[in-house]
């Protein structure tokens, strides 16, 4: 935990890098620093409609082009 206290910058790049990092106080693990991402997951925290957009994958790949078909006419029977 004091190592903790003064090294916490580097323990963050560690998370990020690396991925958890336990944290122990007299040798008895207390606790685990994860990405945020990952603790999302793990709590199940909806991200917004935006963020959702945000992280999709870009549909630029799709090359369709829309037909020029207009469809079919119908005959209505006004009888």
């Amino acid at each position: 935990m004091q190592e903790l206290k003064q090294r916490t910058s580097e323990v963050l790049r560690a998370v990020e890098s690396e991925g958890d990092q336990i944290i122990t106080r007299h040798g008895r693990e207390v606790a685990v620093l994860i990405d945020i991402e990952e603790y999302r997951r793990l709590k199940g925290v909806r991200r917004g409609f935006k963020e959702f957009l945000a992280e999709s994958p870009s549909l630029d790949i799709v090359d369709e082009v829309r037909s020029g078909d207009t469809g079919r006419e119908i005959e209505w029977d006004e009888g």
